[in-house]
């Protein structure tokens, strides 16, 4: 069995974004590797403790899916809320080689003002890749155009002039 890069991947709303899915198959491309994502909990919803958890769950596993339609060797787990915490809990440099953060951009970025990409390099001591992602939420909606207007289907259809 050849030697496998093990990448931790630190993501929550950019999980599914085109550009990680692209830094991820970028990644690939260099050798054998197969990714962790690593996805912190978001923040509890409506009441329930347990909503931000088992959001973070479901997004995971989609996530998952993704990658493994793609070709990409990956598993993943929930962890702590907070990003730094949750990369605490996880790190262990038997496990992991490299890490890749996913973040929003500069403005829209929670983790970015808290300079997560450098501190999980400080915490690891592992080399960082930051994928600077889209916010999905401002991503523009695909258009859809309307069907050609025509006086009469029928000659379309049948290539026939009225």
């Amino acid at each position: 069995m050849p030697w496998k890069t093990r990448v931790l991947v630190v993501a929550n709303r950019t999980l599914g974004s085109r550009e990680l899915l692209r830094a991820l198959g970028g990644r690939a491309e260099l050798g054998p590797v197969e990714f962790k994502l690593l996805v912190p909990a978001t923040p509890a919803t409506s009441g329930d403790p347990h909503s931000g958890r088992e959001a973070a769950k479901r997004q995971m596993r989609e996530a998952v899916e993704l990658l493994a339609a793609e070709g990409l060797d990956a598993e993943g787990r929930v962890g702590d809320p907070d990003p730094i915490v949750a990369v605490h809990e996880v790190w262990d440099p038997a496990e992991f080689d490299e890490v890749i953060v996913s973040t929003l951009p500069t403005g829209a970025s929670r983790w970015l003002a808290l300079d997560l990409p450098r501190r999980v390099g400080r915490i690891t001591g592992a080399p960082v890749t930051h994928v600077v992602a889209a916010d999905p939420a401002s991503r523009p909606e695909p258009a859809v155009s309307a069907p050609p207007r025509h006086a009469d289907w029928t000659a379309v259809l049948t290539g026939r002039r009225p």
